[in-house]
């Protein structure tokens, strides 16, 4: 399914309150592009000795492969399309695809290999932003003009039909003569020569390759400092069908999560490239195989250890449930008589019985103990890993797990000093 302006999933957050600008899906704000191949000068092209300069030139200064373009268009206006795209197993990363060119540097030194052709950048991590696919892989199909793009597909809000949309004339003031200011950028309307649908195959700008499918992943990688996120586009539909597979068999396997790390030992998606055979139809109709390098997101991870990852919410959840039925349980219906005025003497007496500490269960539940840990004044945290290290993660589950935790705690209850020293010096052992 084709989708665009998809808005970013915010988790657990309130809806915020509409303002001027604001009415509008969120986006996630990208700085800069790492290019799924390179671009090079056509036959025609690389038989003129200042078009090869040129394009030398280009590239040793790190500048685009656009800024290539227009400076081989303006030093030789009769070369028409002077770069072609060439396939290669390798991502380009060039200082001007950046605002800060220093960010293309940060990746090719932390991530870029040298397999023989020069260092490139053959493989990477990735980290996203939204857990929904199609926030973090906005694709469409658009049709570009000189300056702007055209036309582009939509689908409708429930998701069923695909539209064809465009921008809407700029109305023109009742004198006749002069443009109306418009707030917010140009409005978009369905087109109307085709009835506003989207039909690749009776659409006469897709038939004839001006209408293409095109999309982009946005990611972060671990490591480069930049608020904004990096973006990979792609015009593949094998890349990015491929990429939804991987996205959801890790969203079932998470819980619908793909944000973030893939794990605790901060496991990440990472981008490659790999030879593939894509069936492809010729002029003539015939089916055809070609070799392509595609973009391949893959993930190497413990995939049990993924599906292990949810017992600790399980505990939580179960043992939530189990609390709030004691709770309801003890819970009067009315409430309660007011206590008799006490007299000083009687206040004096039972100031000892106030102080005295709860009496311990002899089989707690997860709640009560981190509540116990918590009030000792020790971090919950490094008391889980602790605790995890000593008896595993399943301590949490097991009842015979937990006594044996409550045990120990049991005989630390009058040093809690000591016992936050112990856990601190068996976390630093075991780091």
């Amino acid at each position: 399914m084709l989708l665009t302006d998809t808005p970013v999933t915010a988790q657990a957050s309130p809806a915020p309150p509409p303002t001027l600008l604001g009415q509008g899906a969120p986006r996630i704000p990208t700085g800069g592009k790492i290019r799924p191949g390179i671009k090079v000068l056509t036959r025609a092209a690389a038989e003129l000795a200042q078009a090869r300069a040129i394009y030398q030139t280009g590239m040793d200064r790190g500048l685009s492969f656009e800024q290539i373009e227009r400076e081989l268009a303006n030093a030789l206006p009769k070369l028409k399309s002077p770069l072609m795209p060439r396939n290669v197993p390798w991502f380009s990363v060039r200082e001007q695809d950046f605002p800060n060119p220093e960010v293309a540097r940060q990746i090719l030194e932390a991530y870029g290999e040298d397999r023989g052709e020069g260092r490139h950048l053959y493989r990477f991590p990735a980290v996203f932003l939204s857990d929904s696919w199609q926030s973090v892989m906005p694709h469409e199909l658009a049709c570009w003009g000189a300056n702007e793009k055209k036309f582009w597909s939509q689908y409708s809000s429930d998701g069923q039909a695909r539209h064809c949309m465009c921008h809407a004339p700029v109305p023109i003031d009742h004198t006749g003569c002069r443009a109306i200011r418009l707030f917010g950028g140009r409005k978009v309307v369905q087109r109307e020569d085709n009835g506003g649908t989207c039909n690749p195959e009776a659409c006469a700008q897709y038939q004839s390759r001006q209408c293409n499918l095109t999309g982009r992943f946005l990611f972060y990688i671990p490591g480069i400092r930049t608020i904004n996120a990096l973006e990979l586009p792609t015009n593949s539909f094998y890349a990015m069908s491929n990429a939804i597979q991987r996205f959801q068999a890790i969203g079932y396997m998470r819980g619908g999560r793909i944000a973030g790390f893939l794990g605790r030992n901060r496991a990440t998606f990472h981008f490659t490239k790999t030879l593939r055979e894509v069936p492809h139809i010729d002029e003539t109709g015939r089916a055809v195989r070609v070799p392509q390098w595609l973009i391949d997101l893959e993930a190497a991870i413990d995939v049990t250890a993924l599906l292990r990852e949810g017992d600790d919410e399980d505990a939580v959840i179960a043992q939530a449930g189990f609390s709030a039925r004691m709770l309801e349980d003890t819970v009067p219906t009315s409430p309660p008589p007011a206590p008799p005025e006490a007299s000083p003497e009687a206040e004096v007496q039972a100031a000892p019985q106030e102080q005295r500490p709860p009496a311990l269960p002899e089989n707690p539940a997860l709640d009560q103990i981190l509540s116990h840990i918590e009030a000792a004044g020790i971090s919950v945290e490094r008391f889980m890993r602790y605790a995890d290290s000593c008896w595993g993660s399943g301590w949490k589950l097991n009842p015979h797990g937990r006594e044996s935790v409550w045990g120990e705690i049991v005989r630390y209850r009058n040093d809690p000093e000591g016992y936050a020293d112990k856990i601190d010096a068996a976390i630093g052992v075991a780091a």
